[in-house]
């Protein structure tokens, strides 16, 4: 982990993107970064090294994609990690035993079983709160709150909250803000510009973009969280490898491509559901009557390419729905080049059931991907017109 503030001087966003971190190697000219398999490196004496000592505590092409999505979030500090959920056990350590977490009351079920069933039970005491009421967020913060965490958009009834807003009604209260950027991306939106003290992705999503790798990533700028996270990082041991670091780097320098087409690809598919008679409402935030449109409005450069829908004649029929698609395929995660399809109640977010982020089990969660339009809205067509 290293200060990257001079990689911001590569003005353009897919600019940084190709060069943060990649410069050509020294030793042979190579243009794509080399996969530095090496566990351990030459001293030239006792404590003097060349910046690397061992790979669990800093690895070459990890500095790489530490550096350039750092970089893309506007950030000072970056560290990848071998899952979303490590990233986050890893910022869950910051806290002091005894303190609070306030938890948006839509958000991944991963996030959820972690917080809930693994950090409360070791005296993390945790809440979920409606996010998009700041006046209730005030009227009723707990004093011993260290952390609020959101997604924004949230998973997966896609929810948008104003991050700007909550960041100062924390700040007021001295909590630290976590932003799950992994629905929006740094494309789309750069929580740490907005007032977000820690952003947290699974770069397993849209960063690696091709359902090849699993990985997390953490980026700040504030210099205490950094050193801490730092900290645990090494001590618990829980690092991507080499050649995971090295597909998500590859995967990021077209991430800013991809998103355009995801986003116009998701706008055709709303446009479908919009006037299906089969649907019983459509969740994406460009719809004016979405849940924080107006905060997507504002701090979203797009509405990103995830869509989710509820089905008019229940759980069943949700279910086929899922079922019936050849082009989407039937599966979990999101974020790549190929649209997957899924139903969340009994998929990603089974964990959360009898819960305060219980998910209606109407609900369809589509990742939009990047084939063909017209494929996409023909094959999801004929499989709500089965049902």
């Amino acid at each position: 982990m290293g200060d990257i503030e001079q990689e911001h001087e590569l003005a353009g966003f897919s600019t940084r993107a190709i060069h943060a971190g990649q410069e050509p190697d020294p030793t042979t000219g190579a243009v794509v970064t080399p996969i530095s398999l090496s566990t351990t490196f030459a001293q030239d004496g006792v404590g003097n090294h060349k910046g690397f000592e061992y790979s669990r505590s800093g690895n070459p092409t990890r500095t790489a994609v530490d550096t350039q999505i750092a970089s893309l979030e506007e950030a000072r500090y970056g560290m990848s990690f071998a899952s979303g959920l490590a990233a986050e056990d890893n910022i869950l350590r910051v806290l002091k035993q005894g303190q609070r977490v306030l938890l948006g009351n839509d958000a991944y079920g991963g996030t959820f079983r972690l917080i809930a069933n693994v950090w409360s039970p070791m005296g993390y005491p945790w809440s979920a709160v409606d996010l998009t009421d700041l006046d209730g967020l005030r009227a009723n913060w707990p004093d011993d709150t260290g952390m609020i965490w959101l997604e924004t958009p949230t998973n997966p009834l896609l929810t948008c909250f104003d991050i700007e807003a909550i960041a100062a009604i924390a700040h007021e209260r001295g909590a630290i803000v976590v932003v799950d950027n992994t629905f929006a991306t740094p494309y789309l939106q750069q929580p740490i510009t907005l007032g977000a003290d820690i952003v947290v992705h699974s770069a397993t999503k849209y960063l690696g973009g091709h359902s090849d790798v699993v990985g997390g990533f953490v980026a700040t700028s504030n210099d205490e969280l950094a050193e801490k996270i730092a900290y645990t990082q090494n001590a618990a041991g829980a690092v991507p490898s080499p050649f995971d670091s090295y597909l998500v780097l590859r995967g990021v320098k077209t991430l800013a491509i991809r998103m355009d087409r995801h986003c116009q690809n998701a706008r055709a598919i709303v446009d479908l559901l919009v006037d299906h008679p089969a649907i019983e409402r459509v969740l994406y935030p460009q719809l004016p009557d979405h849940p924080g449109h107006e905060a997507a409005a504002k701090q979203m450069k797009d509405f990103g390419g995830m869509v989710s829908f509820q089905v008019k004649a229940g759980r069943d029929a949700a279910m086929r729905v899922a079922d019936a698609t050849s082009i989407f395929t039937l599966a979990e995660s999101l974020g790549a080049v190929e649209s997957l399809i899924e139903h969340p109640a009994a998929m990603t977010h089974m964990s959360a059931a009898g819960s305060p982020l219980e998910v209606p089990d109407n609900l369809v969660r589509l990742s939009v991907g990047i084939e063909d339009s017209h494929d996409l809205v023909d094959d999801l067509a004929q499989a709500l017109d089965s049902i």
